[in-house]
Order: structure tokens, then C-alpha cells, then sequence
């Protein structure tokens, strides 16, 4: 005799191909599907196979629970009232069901369930509702932004035990297994783009004598320890085979509330309309309910890989890592040019701080390459042969023309740069506009806008700040000219270009290229390998 197993019956499959007809048509009457789409058992009464059915262990035990089911299954529209308004309740003498058997809930757990009794299994795991941002404005292609949400919390939380993400209207659950660490979800899920708010939920048993008092008890639960002088209860039923429609969730549990905080002496009130405090009820498919109020603002934006692959030259300085992480949370997926001149060791060279800042900005897309790129033999050169005054705008053009060739090699579809307008002397409007001539390649700065004072306080935001305050060696400083040009144009720079061989000097700044592969899995960055070659 093998164990008995416990058959969650509203994640029962559907039946296989090829199965008779009948068996077919009965269960097509369950309204239920498995992952992440609703498990909804409803608007029925059903009849439980017997606990012998259940000592299978072979290959045949599914095909055996399906067809036993479906066979017992029996429907009429008196019994579908009655599973709608008493589920999870043992029927009265004047409420009883056909055949002298209580009907257990929807998500209710049974292990060969006898003639008047139905075991409720609570679900204590961990919840975690997620909101998200703007895809709700996509129309036609929500369901593509979607999955990438979708997708970019499942490798945002590997490693982690998740059961499950459903996604019942406009936000996603996510279930987690048992030894599930909350707070490192948390700290998780605040670098996925694309989420708008989440929240941890309170986790309340379905099927109980009462399931509106318990709701109330945890939403009590929930917010007693927030200071707040208005609130407002929100409902929201995704399954519809739950007997109470959310307006009267809304009265019960808002009323319970205003009763306790009253009995402790507190002058909160209801509003409706822009209350301090929300507490939210969910009514997902399944053998729980969900309470939260307490809501964690998300990274906003798009899910990752979402626009298209981008290049950013990254300095090293808290520029252009902000400009990357504007990028990213647009969409868009990086790689990284960063030019580099001067020591190996800490202080001298800039590599490693760049290194550090590929890290720092992995997580929010998962993956990326990095390109180092030796740039003083090429600053050598065009010190020797242009005039003094255009040197650091003839550097940005050279810079602009090999990251460009990376760039394509890669597909990407444009480069980033962390130019931000006036700020220096090489970004001048028209000294921005020389520069950009060098290349066909769409270029975008996207801190255009922004003063230095906005730009350092995103660095603080995404975690680059003080990685970019570490001393380093930038090579755009070698050889300075004394008085740059504030007001070159591109005729200007390209007459000083024409005394140098400008193909050659690509393909040098190409050819001496180290290409790095950071990967960012199971909460830790990675680095999984490192080449000579730029263009692979």
C-alpha cells in the first residue's frame, strides 16, 4: 500500500487528448487552469472520488484521478447556486447537497474525503502582489511587455523558492515556497524595471465560518501599527466563485476597522477619495486570501530588454552611469564601451572603477558586455597632429567612431553618451553637434537636461555614487589644451582630422580591445568570461 497523497482539487489538469467524450465535456465545465493562469473552480457541485483512488504511485495515477473525477462529477443549476453561496460551509438540513455530501471550497485540500467532513489545508508561504507601471498604456502589446515582466522577476528571483506567478488582472502574485527569505525578495524586486509598487501580503486561510472576519482581523492586523488619519479599503475579487461581492468586503472590513480604531481612541476616518492610508484585499484563485497595506515603491519604467540593444560609452565619472541607468529603465539592453589610459593599479587606471560600475548596473538587466579599450596610443597620435585647441573634441569623435564599430558588431541600434548641456567646455551646443557629425549611428544624451547637482543625487539613487568619487586616471584630461574651443563646427574638426590617418586609428582602438561577460543570477553578479577580441 503506498501513501497517500493530498490532490489540490482546483489544480487538477485538464483532461489529455484523445480522452472520451464524455470525460471531456465534464471537466470542460470546471472552469480552472494550472500556472500562472487563475485555478478557479467555481459555479459547481461536485462529488469527491473516494480515498481509494488516491494509493496509486504509478504512471497511471493522473489518468486514474481524472477520469474517476470526472466520472462522479454531477451538475444542475440548484447545485451551482448552492456551491456559489455555501462554499466551504457544511450545508444546513435545509440547505443540503444532492447525494448527503458536503461540497468542500474551491482550493480546499482533500484526502479521501468522507461523507460530511473537509480538510482545510492553510497556506502560511509568503505572497508578494506586484503593481506595475506603465504597461497598462500599451494597448495591443500588453501582453508582450507583460512577459517580459514576467520573465524578469522569475531571473531577478532565482534561487529563491517560488511556486508560482499568477497574474489576475492588472498585477502579479507571487507565491513562494517554504523557506523563502522575504526580505531578500524584497531587495530583489526593487531592481526589476517595470514595477510601479509592491508589497509583502498577509496571507489569510479561505473557507472558514466566517471569512469576512477573519479579513477584517488581519486588515486590524495590518494597519494598526500605521499612523494614518484617513483610509480606504479596496477590494478585488479575481475569483469570482468567492460568495461576497467587493463591495461588501469593502463595507465589512472598512467597518471593522473604524470599530477598532475606535475602541482604541484613534480619529481616523474613511475617505475614499485620496486616503493616506489603503488597505488592499485580494481574492486570488486558490485556498488563501491576501491583506496588505503597506506598499514599496518599485523602479518604475519598462521591464528589461524590452526596446532594443544600446551602447553606452561609459567614463567612469557619475555621468554616464546615470545615463545608463536612464537607458535601462527605458528598455533598453547595454553594453559598455569604456576608453582607458594610464596604470594598472588602483588610483592610476580607471578599469577598475568601470568595472565596478558594470556591476553595480548588471542587475537591472541581467546581463552585459564590457569593451576596454586603450585609448592613449590613439590620443598620442592626434596630440602629434591636430591643433591644441580641438584635442578633446578630437578625442570624443575618435571615441564615437570605434565605439560605433563595436556597436554594430553587437546589433545595436544606437550609442549613449552622459553629455549633459554646458557643463563643460566640450559640450557646448555646437562643439555637441561637431562631435556627433563623426559618426551615422543615432546618438542620444539622455542628461541633455539635467545640472550636475540632479545628476549626483540619481548617482546616490542607484548605488554609483561612491564608486565614481573613487579615484581613478580618466584619459580625456591627458594632454589638456590650455583654451579648448567653445564653438568648433564640423568643418573645423574634420580639417583637423585630415592630417591623420582616421581608418587606421579605428581599427588600433578595435584591435587592442578586451572584451568582459557579467551576468547577474541567484542575487550575486558574475563575471563569466573575458577575450581579447571587441567585435565578438
Amino acid at each position: 500500500m503506498h501513501e497517500m497523497r493530498q490532490i489540490p482539487l482546483w489544480s487538477l489538469p485538464v483532461a489529455p487528448r484523445g480522452a472520451d467524450s464524455g470525460i471531456r465535456h465534464n471537466l470542460s465545465r470546471v472552469q480552472y487552469r494550472l500556472g500562472n493562469v487563475s485555478n478557479t473552480l467555481r459555479k459547481s457541485n461536485y462529488r469527491v472520488a473516494s480515498k481509494n483512488m488516491f494509493h496509486r504511485e504509478d504512471g497511471d495515477f493522473l489518468d486514474e484521478v481524472l477520469t474517476e473525477a470526472a466520472r462522479r462529477f454531477t451538475w444542475n443549476n440548484t447545485t451551482s447556486r448552492y456551491m456559489s453561496r455555501h462554499c466551504g460551509r457544511n450545508p444546513s438540513p435545509r440547505q443540503s447537497y444532492p447525494h448527503g455530501r458536503a461540497t468542500p471550497a474551491p482550493g480546499c485540500y482533500t484526502d479521501g474525503i468522507h461523507s460530511s467532513t473537509v480538510e482545510i489545508v492553510e497556506m502560511p508561504k509568503p505572497v508578494i502582489v506586484v503593481h506595475y507601471h506603465e504597461l497598462w498604456l500599451k494597448g495591443g502589446n500588453r501582453r508582450f511587455f507583460l512577459s517580459k515582466l514576467h520573465m524578469a522577476l522569475k531571473r531577478a528571483l532565482e534561487g529563491l523558492p517560488i511556486e508560482r506567478i499568477l497574474r489576475p488582472g492588472d498585477r502579479l502574485l507571487i507565491e513562494f515556497g517554504e523557506g523563502a527569505s522575504v526580505e531578500e525578495a524584497v531587495a530583489r524586486i526593487e531592481r526589476v524595471f517595470g514595477v510601479a509598487f509592491y508589497a509583502v501580503a498577509r496571507v489569510v486561510p479561505r473557507g472558514g465560518e466566517n471569512d469576512l472576519a477573519t479579513l477584517g482581523r488581519a486588515a486590524w492586523e495590518e494597519v494598526r501599527g500605521e499612523k494614518f488619519s484617513s483610509f480606504a479599503v479596496r477590494a478585488k475579487r479575481s475569483d469570482k466563485s468567492f460568495p461576497h461581492p467587493t463591495t461588501e468586503i469593502d463595507a465589512s472590513v472598512g467597518q471593522y476597522l473604524v470599530d477598532r480604531l475606535r475602541a482604541e481612541g484613534r480619529g481616523a476616518r474613511v475617505k475614499l477619495n485620496d486616503p493616506e492610508l489603503t488597505c488592499r484585499v485580494e481574492i486570488p484563485p486558490g485556498p488563501s486570501l491576501l491583506v496588505y497595506a503597506r506598499k514599496i515603491p518599485g523602479a518604475g519604467g519598462l521591464p528589461p530588454n524590452t526596446a532594443g540593444r544600446m551602447t553606452c560609452l561609459l567614463s567612469g565619472g557619475f555621468d554616464s552611469a546615470v545615463a545608463a541607468h536612464k537607458m535601462m529603465k527605458r528598455g533598453a539592453h547595454l553594453s559598455f564601451v569604456h576608453f582607458w589610459g594610464g596604470g594598472a593599479r588602483p588610483g592610476e587606471s580607471s578599469v577598475h572603477v568601470a568595472r565596478h560600475l558594470v556591476r553595480q548596473l548588471v542587475p537591472w538587466q541581467f546581463s552585459a558586455k564590457l569593451y576596454l579599450v586603450p585609448f592613449e596610443p590613439v590620443q598620442r597620435e592626434i596630440v602629434a597632429s591636430a591643433p591644441e585647441e580641438f584635442r578633446i573634441l578630437l578625442y570624443r569623435r575618435m571615441m564615437l567612431r570605434i565605439a560605433e564599430r563595436i556597436a554594430r558588431s553587437g546589433r545595436s541600434l544606437g550609442l549613449i553618451t552622459g553629455d549633459s548641456l554646458g557643463q563643460v567646455a566640450s559640450q557646448t551646443l555646437r562643439n555637441m553637434a561637431a562631435v556627433g557629425d563623426a559618426i551615422r549611428m543615432p546618438l542620444y544624451r539622455p542628461l541633455a537636461g539635467d545640472d550636475k547637482l540632479e545628476i549626483m543625487s540619481a548617482a546616490q539613487k542607484i548605488g554609483t555614487y561612491g564608486i565614481s568619487a573613487e579615484p581613478f586616471h580618466d584619459c580625456c584630461p591627458i594632454f589638456l589644451p590650455r583654451n579648448p574651443a567653445l564653438h568648433a563646427s564640423s568643418e573645423d574638426l574634420e580639417r583637423a582630422e585630415s592630417a591623420m590617418d582616421v581608418e587606421a586609428l579605428i581599427r588600433q582602438g578595435i584591435e587592442t580591445a578586451a572584451t568582459e561577460r557579467y551576468r547577474y543570477t541567484a542575487g550575486r553578479v558574475e563575471k563569466v568570461e573575458s577575450f581579447k577580441s571587441a567585435t565578438a
